[in-house]
């Protein structure tokens, strides 16, 4: 075989050596998310429900903890999501009460907060998500 055969080759696996070590920790270009969750009156946390991030045909959602805290994740658990412009809204914040006790009466959930953060439809929580961007804290009101 000739040096030009050879010559090519050595081109070929430079130029592909190249294009993949500039793919390397680029990552899915998702945005780490986390924030708090607290109730407009006094500053409490919100200590149960999901928060979800809806962009499009996107959803990215995480558990609030007790603190109020959450984390977002979207394709796994706390991925983050893509830079974009999100309506934010809250499900599941109730409380139980009833059927403790193991009877067979079913449990009554009460809402916890305010219900236009609860659908997709009437959140006013909007938010704009960038690289630089890592956390949004939510202030709610409860339930009136």
């Amino acid at each position: 075989m000739n040096t030009r055969y050879f010559t090519r080759i050595a081109e070929a696996l430079c130029l592909l050596t190249v294009a993949l070590s500039g793919m390397t920790g680029c990552g899915n270009g998702f945005v780490g998310m986390s924030g708090r969750v607290t109730y407009s009156d006094n500053g409490e946390p919100l200590e149960t429900g999901t928060v979800t991030f809806t962009a499009d045909m996107f959803q990215a959602r995480g558990d609030i903890k007790e603190d109020g805290k959450y984390v977002i994740g979207s394709l796994r658990d706390n991925d983050g999501l893509p830079p974009g412009t999100y309506t934010v809204f809250i499900s599941n914040a109730e409380r139980s009460s009833g059927a403790q006790d193991g009877s067979t009466t079913t449990p009554v959930k009460t809402p916890l907060i305010d219900a236009k953060y609860t659908k997709l439809e009437t959140s006013e929580l909007r938010v704009t998500v960038d690289k630089n961007t890592k956390k949004f804290d939510f202030t709610v009101d409860r339930k009136k």
